[in-house]
């Protein structure tokens, strides 16, 4: 016979009552008693309750049918039914159905510990809770890529391969490149910089690596990376692109996911709730509201995972956290011309306690300046000399900001840790599957 599929989503439906059709996908669980089978089969628009009879399909074809075992690749065909007890409220009366696959005795069930889970990564990604995440994940990258189109940046390719550590050679990856010493991108900002000059607003969605040994649970050594560079721009514009991005995939994701945000934890309402303009303070005045908390930072010390949280925790909306000391920020960034110790820059933290979603700052343009700041950090001048070449042809003011994609999902979605949005982590103790 011919078999035509539609996705379980399109079964699943008051407008499918009543007609045949075909699906296939993945048995998700199975019950039956006697001759009647109650098989749950999923595809990756949805669950659907497939009821077969032994007098329908034969003792065969039933025997086959009802025994196979999750994770089983199947094609059935049936007519669509109400059924109040069902998954959904439907159901796919069975009248044909074929094993595709019969799965072996599936290797993950719950009360397994977290390592055991990770080291079957490749098949705990089949798990509700992970697609519906990688949804949203999914979701996030498409609005933002539409957000910044709309406002006429341009998507890049930058390489992952240099031979600059832009932000410190202690958190590289480095290899042998042929003899050469270069590194895994930690970032793809030195390369966006340089093409703002022909194309003014640029963008790109690239994997950074990060040798830092963290392990806690927003670090990731590989994680995907959203940076923005803008010709033109100060502190003032960046924040605003900054905001209206977050907020616009906020917002999107919360009508186009509803379903997923929900059976994560996270209401969709909340995200609706978002507005502008988030609260913006100074670095000092960040200080000044963690002292009252009985948390005490001295001017100078970057906020780490405990102040992020405290300042945030009682939140329901992010925080802009503005002008961070300067001699803990990168060497590329712009001194404030109000107070040569700090930054025009800024952090980004999530409500909730979940900590910095976004690192931003005005680009410094004086080569004088930037080959300074480098020889204080160790660096090899000589390495720079391309990117001091963005500075003697042409310089203008500009700004930018990267955003990791992994932080904003585990706070959308309310995980615990930062491995649950990804599909494959990569963290110092896991290289593998």
């Amino acid at each position: 016979m011919t078999w035509e599929f539609v996705p379980i989503a399109t079964a699943n439906s008051t407008a499918s009552v009543g007609k045949r059709l075909s699906i296939r996908g993945w048995i998700f669980r199975t019950r039956s008693s006697g001759g009647l089978a109650f098989v749950v089969v999923r595809d990756s628009s949805g669950l659907i309750q497939t009821t077969a009879r032994k007098q329908t399909l034969g003792e065969a074809g039933f025997a086959q049918y009802s025994s196979a075992l999750i994770e089983s690749s199947v094609e059935v065909t049936g007519t669509v039914a109400e059924d109040a007890r069902a998954p959904g409220g439907f159901e796919l009366r069975v009248e044909v159905a074929r094993v595709v696959s019969a799965a072996a005795p599936f290797p993950i069930f719950s009360g397994q510990t977290e390592e055991f889970q990770l080291d079957q990564r490749h098949l705990a990604v089949r798990s509700s809770d992970i697609v519906a995440t990688l949804k949203v994940k999914a979701e996030i990258l498409r609005s933002a890529r539409a957000y910044l189109d709309e406002r006429g940046y341009l998507e890049m390719t930058p390489p992952l391969l240099t031979g600059n550590a832009a932000e410190g050679g202690a958190e590289a990856f480095t290899l042998d490149y042929f003899g050469r010493e270069a590194y895994l991108a930690q970032t793809a900002q030195l390369y966006l910089e340089a093409l703002i000059f022909p194309l003014e607003r640029v963008y790109s969605v690239t994997t950074s690596f990060r040798a830092e040994k963290s392990r806690t649970n927003r670090h990731l050594t590989e994680y995907t990376h959203l940076e923005v560079e803008s010709a033109w721009a100060d502190l003032r514009d960046n924040l605003e692109l900054q905001e209206g991005l977050v907020l616009r995939i906020c917002h999107d994701v919360a009508r186009k996911r509803p379903k997923e945000l929900e059976s994560l934890g996270r209401k969709p309402e909340e995200l609706l709730a978002l507005k502008a303009p988030f609260e913006r303070i100074r670095y000092e005045e960040a200080l000044d509201r963690l002292r009252a908390k009985g948390v005490e930072l001295p001017f100078g010390k970057d906020l780490g995972t405990n102040e992020e949280r405290a300042l945030t925790a009682d939140r329901s909306e992010p925080l802009f956290v503005t002008n961070y000391p300067a001699e803990i920020k990168a060497f590329y960034m712009l001194r404030s011309t109000d107070d040569d110790r700090v930054v025009d820059g800024n952090d980004l933290l999530a409500p909730e306690g979940y900590g910095e979603l976004i690192g931003a700052s005005c680009r410094e343009t004086s080569i004088d300046t930037l080959r300074s700041r480098l020889d204080r950090q160790g660096a090899r001048l000589e390495n720079y000399e391309w990117y001091l070449d963005l500075r003697r042809y042409g310089s203008v003011p500009h700004a930018g900001f990267g955003l990791g994609v992994e932080r904003l999902v585990r706070w959308i979605c309310k995980r615990e840790h930062i491995r649950d949005t990804t599909p494959f982590p990569r963290t110092p103790s896991r290289v593998t599957p």
